[in-house]
């Protein structure tokens, strides 16, 4: 499928141009990724328009190295594709173009244009009853590209042509100011993207800016408009939103502005118990720290911390049936998960992991004999005792098991036997299993 381009005449309603010289900037274009550099010249060199846009120029103005780099060009989807081997079509809601350099992507947008009313009839625009764009394919000139952006902040556009910076609304000042602010009118905005609410939370936390009155109000109105957002994307944005270095402090917006219960909902309602702030808010802390660290982390621990509490007013229900405690939690672990996949939709490679950090909060107290030894050497050993040290951390009693799990990996065999020999036998009740019926032969 095409698109025409509009011509000038379709633009009735052109946003004024500043632009900001070199010299009062601080992009250092020798920050700027080489495939970004050559993205950019090749759709020159062809004729079209091609800037650097959006989060890219926005952290290199606040001298941050970006991890990725976005193009915005007047070339069609079709145009960009057919310029360079190795890239790809993507998008349903809106076509964008990937180019595939390594493992680096430089993503490569078509300015978009303005939007038709909600009433109007566009064969490329579709919204939803409560105003959710499900197709965006509207294309214009650059001016109106720079007003469909969502914040002034990552609407800025860099000209490799004379280093400036195109700016369209007052990003600029927001910018130096730390300022916040959505562009037009905020309600249908988020109406058009809920997203948007939890991209503010992000960004806000990630650049330490203060989100602009206008900006932030309309949120907590608007939080439930989120429950329209498909789950898959839910859990990408949950990603970014804790694993991205700055969890703790995106963890406290995301309360202040209502909108962590519609990512976990069973969840928000423990919130008022001491335990489970902390221990969610801790979790975070720590997660910041290895990934400032350059250590790995998996989504798997931050969702088995999140979900702890629900999992254990469940697991607590049920035992009250008089059930083994592995075969309670087992199925308080699949209740738990399915409830929060409606939210989220954690996929099985993460969902595994949570099962087993859980069930081995269950065997770690159960030391006595080989059992120790064979934990040491169970895959998901050290995110279980992780998980024991935060839960410990946080308020709860275990009797010291972290610290005994703590000298126990740091001991000699000979040292190891002795601390198993030493615990109580009273400290672990096995249940005897009923003897097999075997047939007569």
């Amino acid at each position: 499928m095409t698109f025409s381009k509009p011509t000038d005449s379709d633009n009735k309603h052109k946003a004024p141009t500043s632009r900001i010289p070199p010299d009062k900037h601080r992009i250092n274009r020798e920050a700027i990724s080489k495939n970004a550099l050559f993205v950019v010249n090749k759709l020159l060199q062809s004729g079209f328009q091609a800037y650097l846009v959006g989060g890219c120029v926005r952290d290199l103005a606040l001298g941050i190295i970006p991890k990725d780099f976005d193009v915005s060009t007047d070339a069609l989807p079709e145009e960009v594709e057919k310029l360079f081997k190795r890239s790809r079509i993507i998008g349903r809601r809106f076509r964008i173009v990937h180019i595939y350099s390594g493992r680096e992507i430089t993503e490569v947008t078509t300015f978009r244009g303005n939007l038709p009313h909600a009433d109007d009839d566009h064969p490329h625009s579709v919204r939803s009853e409560t105003g959710r764009l499900l197709r965006d394919n509207v294309y214009g000139p650059v001016e109106e590209d720079a007003l469909r952006r969502d914040f002034t902040i990552n609407s800025l556009y860099y000209d490799l042509k004379d280093n400036c910076i195109l700016d369209f609304n007052n990003g600029f000042n927001d910018l130096n100011s730390r300022q916040l602010r959505i562009i037009g009118d905020p309600i249908q905005r988020y109406r058009e993207d809920p997203v948007r609410m939890l991209r503010a939370i992000r960004f806000a936390a990630k650049l330490d800016f203060d989100i602009a009155a206008d900006t932030s109000q309309p949120i907590f109105e608007l939080s439930h408009h989120l429950s329209h957002i498909p789950a898959a994307r839910l859990f990408d944005e949950a990603l970014k939103l804790f694993l991205s270095g700055h969890g703790e402090k995106t963890y406290h917006l995301l309360k202040k502005f209502d909108l962590f219960k519609q990512l976990f909902p069973e969840t928000s309602d423990f919130l008022d118990d001491p335990f489970t702030d902390r221990f969610i808010g801790q979790s975070l802390v720590n997660t910041d720290q290895r990934l400032a660290k350059n250590m790995g982390i998996t989504p798997a621990f931050f969702f088995s911390v999140a979900l702890w509490s629900p999992l254990q007013k469940r697991f607590q229900a049920i035992k009250k049936n008089n059930k083994p405690d592995a075969a309670c939690l087992q199925e308080a672990a699949q209740s738990t998960i399915a409830s929060q996949i409606a939210s989220t939709a954690i996929p099985r490679r993460f969902t595994t992991p949570m099962r087993d950090i859980w069930h081995l909060q269950l065997r770690l107290p159960r030391r006595q004999g080989k059992r120790a030894l064979k934990l040491l050497d169970h895959p998901r050993f050290r995110a279980a005792y992780d998980f024991l040290l935060l839960r410990e951390e946080c308020g709860d009693n275990t009797d010291g098991l972290g610290a005994w799990w703590t000298l126990f990996q740091e001991a000699d065999s000979q040292k190891r036997k002795s601390m198993v020999m030493a615990i109580p036998s009273s400290s672990f009740k096995s249940k005897k299993r009923p003897r097999r019926k075997t047939r007569p032969r």
